[in-house]
C-alpha cells in the first residue's frame, strides 16, 4: 500500500514516500527532485511537468502554468492576475474560469480543476514507476488560506488523476508535523513556541505551533496570498524590460515568448544575487536578431522590492495578535520556502524578532515529506509512533440569518470537529453557511460555503417541527451536513436557533438532506472531464507509440546498413546487396522528409518489407553462427575429456582418447561433405551428445577399479578435514568480519582438499603436502583470531550455516549430515550460557559428535538408504546426552523463540532456585570484575554491534546493556556503555515460588507466567552499588515484572532483544532508562515511552517501522 505525499506548488510539485527507516524524496524522469507544475500542449499530444517547461519557451500560448493559483477562482475575481499569463482564458458558465488551447488543430476549452488534474495524473505516474506498484492513497498539502470550495475542486482532480486523498492537509501544519516528529530536545517545563515562515513562489504562509513530547498544536494560520517568489521575480522583470525599451528600443510586453524568455532569466538573476553581490543578465535573440543585456546589483534589487519586503513580517505580526502572544515568547523562527532565500528576507525577520530565522528543514520539501508522514499515520500499512497533532481552522464559519449570525465553528477552532444546532420551522428548509469576512480574508474569495437543503415536502407545509441537524467541519477542513432528525424534546429551549447544549430526546426521525457548493463540479462536468481526459491519454499512448515504431524503423536502417558491409557481406549476394541497400536508402529518405504524418501502420508497415528483404541473409548467417557454435562444443568437449584421460588408469586412458580421437576424425571429414547447414549443425550437436556419453560411462567404470587409490588418498587427507571442519565451527564464534575471512581460509583449503583427492601423486609426497597444508590453515586463522576482541561470543546462528563436506561424488553424506552439523552448533552455542562445569561436559559431547561426523564422512560401507537412520539416531543422542547435562544445572525452560529444539525442565526441579547469600556476593563481585574488563574493550566494539540510545532524563552512573545478541553495547550521547558476558550468576523466584528468573551479567531470563513481585535476592542485585542493569524478556514472546518497588536504583529496565515482541513494566521508581523494542537487526529507542504499556518507535528509524 503506497504512503504518498504530495506537494503541488504553483512552480513546482514535490513527491515523498514516507518507507521504513524515514521519508525519501522521489526523482522525475530527468532524476530532478522537483517537477515543473507546467501542462504543454502541442501538436499531436501533451508534455508535462519537466517535458512541459522545455516545451514552453517555444510554445507559450499553449502552456498552461501557475494553475493553483486559479482552482475555486472567479473568473472576475482574477481578471487582471490573467492578463499576466501567456495562455488565453475566458469566463465560463456560473462565473468560472475557461482555458483556451490550440491542440490538434482544433480549439479546446478546459478549466483548471482537469488542468491540474493532468498534472496529478503526471505525479501519480511517476510514483508508481518509482515504487513499482500502483497508487491510490496519498496525502495532498493545500495552503491554509483555501477556501471550502477550493478544496473540494482539489479532490474533484485528485479524482480525476485515480487517486484517493485520505485528507487534505495545511502546508504551514505538515511543514509543523516534519519538525516536530523528529525532535527530541523538546523543553520538559512547557510547550516550545515555533513560528514557521514559508514563503513560497506565489504566497506567504505562517504557521505558529506550539510542540510538546509526542504531540503539537497549530496556534494560528496567517498569510499573504499575494507575496511570493514570482513577485521579486516580476519586480526584475519590469526593471530590465524597462531598460530595454529605453536602451534597444524594444516592447517586451507585446511580445509573449519575449516576456516568457526575460521572466525565465530574472528568476535565474534573482537566485544569482541571494549569493553574490552583483548578477548580470544577457539574452541572445529577444526579439528577432536582437541581443540584449543587463546588470543589477542586490542593494539596488532590494531596494526596487522594498515595498514587498515591508510585507514579509504582516503575516507574522497579525499570528502574534491572533494568540496574544509576544516577540519574546517565540522560541524559535524556521523559514522554508523556495522564494525564501533572498537574503534581505532573512535580515527583515531577525529585525523583527531580534533573533536570526533557522534554517533545519528542506525548504522545498518540508511540505511533502510532511503530508507522507501523515500519510503514513492514517495508513495501516506502516506503523508510527504515536504523535498527536492539533490543526486549527484560519477562518470562522457562520450562519447567517435575518436575526443575526449563528457561530458554528470560530477562527482558530480544532478540526475535525462537529456542532449540533436546534432549528423550529417548517420542511423542507435551506441552511446556508458562510466565512465571515475579516480583515485578513483573502480578496478575490467567495465567502458562501454552500446551502444545505433539510427535509423533504411529504409533511404538511403547516406544520413545524423540532429539527436537530449536525454541521461537520472534516479532516481537510470541508463544511458538511452530517445528519438531521426530527426530535421531541423535552427540555426545548424556545428560539428559531439553538446550539444544542444537552437535551432529552425521544422518538427520533431521520431526515434527509442534500448539499449545493457553489461553482462547485457537478456530477455531469465530473462525468465529462473523465471522457476528455481517457480521450487525451488515449491520444498521448497513441502518438508516443508511434514514436516508438518510427525510432525501430530508424533504428533497424542504420544496422542493416552497417551489417551489410561487416558481419553479413559474405552471405549476401551483390543483387540482393544492391537491392536491400536501395530499399534502405528510400526509407531513411522517407523518414525524414514525408513521415512527420505517419501513423504506426506506415511505419510497421516500412519495417517489414525490410525484414522480409534481408530475411535470407539474415538466416544464411544465422544457419553459420549454430555451425560454428555446434562445432566448437564438440571441440570443446574432445579437448576436455583429452584433458582428464590425464588421470584415469592406463587402460581408461586410452579408451577415452580413442573415443576423442574418433570423434575429431569425424567431424573433420564432416565439413568436407556437401549438407543442409541446418543438418550439418544438427550432426555436430549430435556427436558432442555421444562423446559425452561414452567418456562419461568409461569413467563411471573407473570409479571402482581405482577406489583404493582414492581411499588411501581420503585416508591420508582426514587430518586436514578434521582441521578444516574444527576451523569452520570456530567461526561461529567470532564477529562477522573475522567469521568471513576465517571461511575464506577454510575454503581454500577445501579446494586444496579436493585437488589432492582426486589428483595421481606419488604417495612419499602425501604427508608433506598434508602436514604443509594443515600449517597454513592454522597459522592464518589463529592470525586472524588474535585480532578479535577477547570477548568475542557466539552470534546466534541465521538459517543454516552448516557446510558441505561431501567426499564421494554423489554429495548423499554431506547433505544427510546437515542435521547433526547444526545439532552440534547450537548445543556449542548453549555451552556458552552454563557454568564452568557443565559448559565443559556439553563441549566433550560436541567433540565426540563431530569425530563421529568426519568418521561418517569418510565411511564408504554403508548403504545411502541407512544414511538418514544414522544421522537421526546422532542427533538424538547428542541431545538427549546435552538434555541431561542442562537438566541437571538450569531450572527454567528453553525459551521457545530459541533455533534449539524445546528442552523443558521437569517441574520438580523448581523447587531448586534459593541460592545463598554468598552466591549473590560472588556475582556481584564476578560482575564488577566483568564491568572494569569491558570497559576498557568498548572502543574497540565494531559498529555492527552498537546501538543508538535517545536520553530520557538525566542519566548518573553508567549505563549497561544488551546487544541485539544479548552481549555488548556502546550508549551514544555522553553516557558510555559497557557489554557484559552471558554468564549465569545467579537466581531468584517470587514469594509464592512460581516465578523464575536467571540473573546473569545483565541478562535476566524469565518464564511466559504473569509477572509477580520479585524477592529480595533479586532486589539486592538491582540496587549494587556500581548499578546492574536488569533486562527483561530477552527471548520470549511476552514478559512481564510486576512491582519491583525496591529496585531503586535500576538503570536499565525493559530492554527487549530482537526477538521480543511485547513488554510491561510495574511501578518500578526512579527508573532512569525506560522501554525499548527491537525487531530483527535494528533496536529502535524513543524518549516518548515512559509510563507507557506498548512498545514504541523513535527517530532512529524515522519514526516508521513495519507492523
Amino acid at each position: 500500500m503506497s504512503v504518498i505525499g504530495f506537494d503541488i506548488g504553483n512552480e513546482s510539485c514535490v513527491i515523498a514516500v514516507a518507507k521504513r527507516g524515514g521519508v525519501d524524496v522521489l526523482l522525475n524522469n530527468e532524476s530532478k527532485r522537483e517537477t515543473p507544475a507546467v501542462v504543454s500542449f502541442g501538436g499531436k499530444q501533451r508534455f508535462l511537468g519537466s517535458a512541459g517547461a522545455a516545451y514552453a519557451t517555444a510554445n507559450p500560448k499553449s502552456t498552461v502554468s501557475q494553475i493553483k493559483r486559479l482552482i475555486g477562482k472567479l473568473y472576475k475575481e482574477v481578471e487582471e492576475d490573467l492578463k499576466q499569463l501567456p495562455f488565453t482564458t475566458r469566463e465560463g458558465p456560473r462565473g468560472g474560469i475557461l482555458i483556451e488551447l490550440d491542440y490538434m488543430g482544433t480549439e479546446w476549452t478546459f478549466t483548471p480543476v482537469e488542468i491540474l488534474a493532468m498534472l496529478l495524473k503526471h505525479l501519480k505516474q511517476l510514483t508508481e514507476k518509482n515504487l513499482e506498484t500502483s497508487v491510490v492513497d496519498c496525502v495532498i498539502g493545500i495552503p491554509s488560506y483555501f477556501s471550502d470550495l477550493q478544496r473540494r475542486l482539489y479532490l474533484d482532480a485528485a479524482l480525476l488523476a485515480g487517486l484517493k486523498p485520505l485528507r487534505l492537509m495545511h502546508d504551514g501544519t505538515a511543514i509543523a508535523l516534519g519538525y516536530g516528529m523528529y525532535k527530541t530536545d523538546f523543553s520538559d517545563s512547557g510547550p516550545t513556541i515555533v513560528m514557521f515562515v514559508d514563503i513560497g513562489h506565489c504566497d506567504t504562509q505562517v504557521t505558529l505551533a506550539a510542540f510538546e513530547q509526542g504531540r503539537m498544536k497549530i496556534l494560528s494560520h496567517t498569510f499573504d496570498q499575494n507575496l511570493g517568489g514570482r513577485d521579486f521575480d516580476e519586480v526584475l522583470f519590469n526593471h530590465f524590460a524597462a531598460q530595454f525599451n529605453e536602451e534597444y528600443k524594444l516592447n517586451v510586453y507585446s511580445n509573449v515568448r519575449a516576456s516568457a524568455r526575460l521572466r525565465a532569466s530574472c528568476e535565474k538573476v534573482k537566485k544569482v544575487l541571494s549569493a553574490n553581490a552583483e548578477a548580470p543578465l544577457s539574452i541572445e535573440c529577444l526579439i528577432g536578431d536582437n541581443d540584449v543585456r543587463g546588470f543589477i546589483t542586490r542593494e539596488e534589487f532590494e531596494n526596487l522590492s522594498s515595498k514587498l519586503l515591508e510585507r514579509v513580517t504582516v503575516p507574522c505580526d497579525i499570528a502574534l495578535k491572533n494568540c496574544r502572544l509576544s516577540v519574546d515568547k517565540i522560541h524559535i523562527i524556521e523559514l522554508v520556502g523556495s522564494g525564501s532565500r533572498i537574503p534581505a528576507i532573512t535580515k527583515i525577520l531577525t529585525s523583527f524578532f531580534k533573533k536570526e530565522p533557522t534554517r533545519t528543514l528542506n525548504a522545498s520539501e518540508c511540505v511533502a515529506r510532511g503530508c507522507a508522514l501523515r500519510c503514513a499515520m492514517l495508513s495501516p500499512s506502516l506503523i508510527v509512533r504515536d504523535y498527536k497533532v492539533e490543526d486549527s481552522f484560519p477562518y470562522s464559519i457562520l450562519i447567517p440569518t435575518p436575526q443575526g449570525e449563528i457561530m458554528l465553528f470560530s477562527k482558530g477552532s480544532p478540526f475535525p470537529s462537529l456542532n449540533t444546532m436546534n432549528h423550529h420551522k417548517r420542511i423542507p428548509f435551506y441552511v446556508q453557511v458562510a466565512y465571515r469576512k475579516e480583515m485578513d480574508f483573502p480578496a478575490g474569495t467567495s465567502h458562501i460555503v454552500g446551502r444545505f437543503g433539510i427535509g423533504q415536502s411529504e409533511l404538511s407545509d403547516a406544520e413545524k417541527v423540532k429539527v436537530k441537524f449536525v454541521v461537520k467541519l472534516n479532516d481537510s477542513g470541508i463544511v458538511e451536513l452530517d445528519s438531521a432528525t426530527i426530535i421531541e424534546d423535552t427540555q426545548y429551549f424556545g428560539g428559531l436557533w439553538n446550539v444544542m447544549a444537552g437535551s432529552h430526546m425521544s422518538n427520533d426521525l431521520n431526515l434527509s438532506f442534500t448539499e449545493n457548493v457553489d461553482v462547485s463540479t457537478t456530477n455531469d462536468e465530473l462525468n465529462e472531464a473523465i471522457k476528455k481526459e481517457k480521450m487525451l491519454t488515449e491520444q498521448d499512448i497513441k502518438v508516443e507509440t508511434t514514436k516508438d515504431q518510427r525510432n525501430t524503423l530508424e533504428s533497424f536502417v542504420y544496422d542493416t546498413r552497417s551489417k551489410l558491409s561487416s558481419s553479413y557481406k559474405r552471405f549476401a549476394s551483390d543483387s540482393e546487396t544492391e537491392v536491400i541497400t536501395k530499399n534502405l536508402q528510400e526509407t531513411e529518405e522517407w523518414l525524414y522528409e514525408d513521415s512527420d504524418d505517419e501513423s504506426e501502420q506506415d511505419y510497421t508497415g516500412k519495417l517489414n518489407h525490410l525484414k522480409k528483404l534481408l530475411e535470407p541473409v539474415e538466416t544464411r548467417y544465422n544457419e553459420d553462427i549454430a555451425i560454428a557454435k555446434a562445432t566448437k562444443s564438440l571441440q570443446s568437449c574432445i579437448a576436455t575429456y583429452h584433458s582428464h584421460a590425464n588421470s584415469l588408469p592406463a587402460d581408461k586412458k586410452e579408451k577415452v582418447n580413442n573415443v576423442c580421437t574418433e570423434a575429431e576424425k569425424w567431424l573433420s571429414s564432416l565439413t568436407q561433405k556437401d549438407l543442409p547447414p541446418k543438418t550439418l549443425a544438427d550432426k555436430i550437436n549430435h556427436a558432442t551428445d555421444v562423446v559425452e556419453s561414452k567418456c562419461k560411462n568409461i569413467i563411471r567404470s573407473e570409479a571402482s577399479s581405482s577406489s583404493d587409490s582414492a581411499d588411501a588418498r581420503a585416508k591420508a587427507a582426514k587430518p586436514l578435514h578434521t582441521c578444516i571442519t574444527n576451523y569452520y565451527l570456530l567461526a561461529e564464534s567470532l564477529r562477522a568480519e573475522k567469521k568471513e575471512k576465517v571461511k575464506n581460509v577454510c575454503r581454500d583449503a577445501e579446494h586444496r582438499l579436493i585437488d589432492f583427492i582426486y589428483t595421481n601423486s606419488p604417495s612419499k609426497t602425501w604427508s608433506n603436502k598434508i602436514n604443509l597444508t594443515i600449517e597454513m590453515v592454522v597459522r592464518k586463522c589463529k592470525n586472524i583470531i588474535r585480532s578479535e576482541a577477547s570477548f568475542s561470543r557466539h552470534k546466534e546462528p541465521v538459517g543454516s550455516v552448516t557446510r558441505d563436506q561431501p567426499l564421494d561424488s554423489e554429495n548423499a553424506r554431506a547433505q544427510a549430515a546437515k542435521p547433526l552439523y547444526t545439532c552440534i552448533v547450537n548445543s556449542y552455542l548453549l555451552a556458552e550460557s552454563l557454568p564452568p562445569v557443565k559448559k565443559e561436559k556439553v563441549e566433550n559431547v560436541c567433540r565426540e559428535a563431530v569425530q563421529w561426523l568426519i568418521n561418517f564422512l569418510y565411511q564408504k560401507d554403508s548403504s545411502s538408504k541407512t544414511l538418514p537412520i544414522d544421522i537421526n539416531h546422532a542427533v538424538n543422542l547428542v541431545e538427549s546426552e546435552c538434555h541431561r547435562i542442562i537438566s541437571s544445572e538450569s531450572s527454567f525452560s528453553m525459551p521457545e523463540h530459541s533455533d534449539l529444539r524445546d528442552q523443558t525442565v521437569e517441574s520438580d526441579q523448581k523447587d531448586q532456585l534459593r541460592d545463598s547469600e554468598s552466591d549473590w556476593t560472588k556475582a556481584a563481585n564476578s560482575l564488577q570484575n566483568c564491568i572494569e574488563e569491558y570497559r576498557s574493550q568498548t572502543e574497540s566494539l565494531s559498529e555492527d554491534v552498537k546501538l543508538k540510545v535517545a536520553r530520557v532524563g538525566s542519566v548518573k552512573g553508567k549505563g549497561v546493556g544488551v546487544g541485539d545478541e544479548g552481549v555488548d553495547v556502546v550508549f551514544e550521547g555522553g553516557s558510555r556503555g559497557v557489554g557484559l558476558a552471558r554468564h549465569v550468576l545467579g537466581r531468584a523466584k517470587d514469594k509464592k515460588g512460581n516465578q523464575n528468573y536467571e540473573v546473569c551479567c545483565s541478562l535476566v531470563v524469565c518464564s511466559r507466567d504473569e509477572g509477580k513481585e520479585v524477592e529480595t535476592g533479586f532486589d539486592d542485585v538491582a540496587m549494587s552499588s556500581f548499578g546492574i542493569a536488569v533486562v527483561l524478556g530477552s527471548v520470549w514472546w511476552r514478559c512481564e515484572v510486576g512491582n519491583a518497588t525496591r529496585s531503586k536504583k535500576l538503570n536499565l529496565i525493559n530492554v527487549e532483544t530482537p526477538w521480543s515482541v511485547d513488554a510491561r513494566v510495574g511501578d518500578a521508581k526512579e527508573m532512569t532508562w525506560m522501554s525499548a523494542c527491537g525487531r530483527k537487526k535494528e533496536v529502535m529507542w524513543s524518549e516518548e515511552c515512559k509510563g507507557r504499556d506498548q512498545p514504541c518507535l523513535g527517530e532512529e528509524s524515522g519514526g516508521l517501522n513495519d507492523p
